[in-house]
């Protein structure tokens, strides 16, 4: 073969391959300059199509909620939880505002006509608002599915309360965003909380989620919170104090039960209440916690502690005498009377018979500043540091008012001021020994230590003191638990109204703890304003003492005190006063 017939050859081999690359090259053109006509098209005469592509397949960062943690009582009982739920939401900038889509988005969500074209007008630049929140996830899937353009969905985490108004005050509520407004719930919002996470996703025009795209923070869930609180035993103190109070036609009604040794709150309850699961008719009257919130003037109750200060101070013994005669004593311009004249009494009489008479001798045998100064080391005048939102922290007189007349009036619990919590304390401290012990409303695992206030020496002479006034003779018969020693103190003290005493308002309180030999409960019960003829705190506040009394020490698993027996036998459900 010549070399010019192989060059010829080779030649034409070559030509199909330069054909077949022209082929390609020419249908790589046209599909592109397709895909660009095609891009031109859409964008200059069919750009509603691209809109519609991009609202049914969107990619943006999402909020990822984080759960509330539960709240619990200390048997692990579930007393505020949360639940996941969804909220519907529009984007104001983007939906139309025809009458037709209103009317049609209206129907569908259940949501009043013209309320939604208020907000919608008023959020006409944002590009958020919600048309209904907390719905069930089932309900909510329903009308998604109308189809309704422009609607979405997301979860959200809505609260519930089991255990309704029994314990509606002390835990408080939660606003719609699932941040703490009232109660432990606002006290340990950070606790409870959570942080939210965020994530990347590609959602339908529904917002109904398609895919996961990243994940850039998890969500982490809030911590559980372990209470104090025995709900069976908050249960049972709210139903009596609640039945007192409609017995009584009072205007409300406190109580707070402590544990001794741990100085934990066990029970506290207040009527008025309300149901924290439907607040639509929440009056401020029902929303507070009085047991905390609500200072008043504590009448007899403050009569241990003159007591304390009478044997503190070594000028008077248990057989100290006084002469109450003829039921009646002038101090300056004014005369303070007992509720009968009671004649010539020792120190325990004064705490059997209630004598304002017996208090007040004491009080201006002591020096001025001797009973303030025992009243602030039992946590009078000062908030008890128990965390709680807007406690108060009652008020002692200042000083200039150390007058004789001031003085006497403040031995038998007027002129100061105090909270259902801050008494129940101050008797804890009696119970305890002398030790006043923290007050906590988070479940303590072991005895909590606290400060010495008083001798024990005085706490032992005291103790049996306080018994005699749910004997036969004192003043709180009614207080009784049958197989177990009682001790505790009455008060019946005068409501200021308009800045003067009332004749016919008071506050009605009974104070005490069980079993008195080994006291492992102190429960302070205050009612105010009974509207009956009865109104003395032996009366009216006592009989509440000794149901709800009974009841816990069954819960705790207290055994009877049967060196009560003969007491408890001799006590009748007589007439008592204080």
């Amino acid at each position: 073969m010549t070399v010019t017939g192989a060059v010829r050859k080779g030649a034409s081999s070559k030509a199909p391959m330069a054909g077949r690359y022209k082929a390609v090259v020419v249908v790589m053109v046209a599909m592109l300059l397709a895909m660009w006509s095609r891009a031109a098209y859409l964008a200059l005469w069919d750009h509603d199509f691209l809109q519609r592509q991009g609202d049914q397949r969107s990619v943006h960062w999402e909020t990822v909620p984080a759960s509330r943690g539960i709240i619990r009582d200390r048997n692990g009982v579930p007393l505020a939880v949360s639940t996941p739920m969804t909220s519907l939401w529009i984007n104001p900038r983007r939906m139309e505002q025809g009458a037709d889509s209103l009317m049609q988005l209206a129907r569908v969500t259940g949501v009043d006509p013209a309320d939604l074209q208020h907000r919608l007008q008023k959020n006409a630049n944002r590009e958020f608002m919600y048309v209904r929140r907390d719905l069930d996830p089932a309900v909510a899937t329903q009308i998604l599915n109308e189809d309704i353009p422009g609607l979405y969905g997301q979860t959200e985490y809505m609260r519930f309360y089991p255990e309704g108004e029994p314990l509606a005050q002390l835990i408080g509520f939660t606003n719609l965003d699932g941040k703490g407004e009232d109660g432990l719930e606002l006290a340990y919002d950070p606790w409870l909380a959570g942080q939210s996470g965020k994530r990347r996703v590609m959602t339908d025009l529904h917002g109904r989620l398609i895919r996961d795209v990243a994940l850039l923070k998890a969500a982490q869930p809030g911590h559980d919170l372990y209470l104090s609180i025995d709900s069976r035993a908050q249960y049972l103190v709210y139903k009596e104090l609640a039945d007192q109070v409609m017995a009584q036609d009072a205007r409300a009604g406190m109580a707070v039960a402590l544990d001794v040794n741990t100085g934990e709150v066990l029970a506290m309850a207040n009527v008025p209440s309300y149901n924290p699961n439907n607040r639509q008719h929440l009056t401020m009257d029902a929303l507070r916690n009085r047991a905390v919130v609500d200072m008043f003037e504590p009448g007899s109750t403050m009569k241990p502690f003159t007591i304390a200060a009478a044997l503190e101070s070594g000028q008077f013994t248990p057989r100290s005498m006084f002469d109450t005669r003829p039921g009646s004593f002038r101090v300056g311009n004014h005369v303070i009377h007992d509720d009968e004249d009671n004649g010539v009494i020792d120190l325990g009489t004064i705490i059997t018979k209630s004598s304002n008479i017996g208090a007040s001798k004491i009080a201006l045998a002591l020096p001025p500043s001797t009973l303030p100064e025992m009243f602030r080391r039992l946590g009078f005048g000062a908030s008890t540091g128990s965390g709680f939102p807007g406690e108060s922290p009652g008020r002692l007189p200042a000083s200039s008012l150390w007058k004789p007349i001031g003085l006497a009036h403040m031995s038998f619990g007027y002129g100061e001021t105090v909270t259902a919590l801050q008494l129940a304390r101050a008797y804890a401290a009696l119970a305890s020994g002398g030790v006043l012990k923290p007050v906590s409303f988070i479940k303590q695992q072991m005895p909590q230590p606290g400060q010495r206030v008083l001798d024990e020496r005085w706490v032992s002479e005291i103790i049996p003191m306080l018994e005699t006034v749910v004997s036969a003779q004192g003043t709180a018969q009614q207080a009784s638990v049958p197989g177990y020693l009682i001790a505790g103190k009455t008060g019946t003290a005068h409501k200021v109204v308009n800045g003067s005493y009332s004749p016919n308002q008071y506050m009605s309180l009974f104070v005490g703890m069980a079993p008195a030999s080994h006291p492992r409960i102190v429960m302070a019960v205050v009612i105010d304003t009974p509207r009956k003829s009865q109104y003395y705190g032996g009366l009216v506040s006592a009989p509440v003492f000794s149901r709800a009394m009974s009841e816990l020490l069954r819960l705790m698993n207290v055994e009877p005190d049967h060196s009560s027996e003969h007491l408890a036998a001799s006590v009748p459900l007589a007439r008592g006063a204080g």
